[in-house]
């Protein structure tokens, strides 16, 4: 979905493109298909090729998606998922700092 957003309406070729560690042509496809069906995106066909883009803006769709983890992962607090983003931001300051410490310039 991110390079869908990305990089706009594409075909199953240009969705292994912008993949860093791509599966298979034919995995990729199923998971375009199984992506459709489930109402997430739609295609045109453009000659042979489909060409599959979001159904939500992705605005839309972070929402949505950020609600399902404050529901799942967070019993639907608020607090506790600010928290635990603050907690992840502090614990990546301090590794930063750490690293800073251990860097030696001669």
């Amino acid at each position: 979905m991110d390079g869908l957003y990305q990089y706009g309406p594409s075909t199953v070729s240009e969705v292994l493109a912008f993949l860093a560690d791509p599966p298979t042509y034919s995995a990729v496809r199923a998971l375009l298909s199984t992506m459709e069906r489930k109402g997430l995106l739609l295609h045109s066909q453009e000659g042979a090729r489909y060409v599959y883009a979001p159904v939500s803006e992705r605005q839309s769709a972070s929402r949505s998606a950020l609600r399902h983890v404050v529901r799942t992962y967070f019993d639907g607090s608020i607090e506790a998922t600010v928290a635990a983003l603050i907690s992840d931001a502090a614990e990546s300051v301090n590794d930063f700092e750490t690293r800073r410490d251990k860097v030696t310039i001669d």
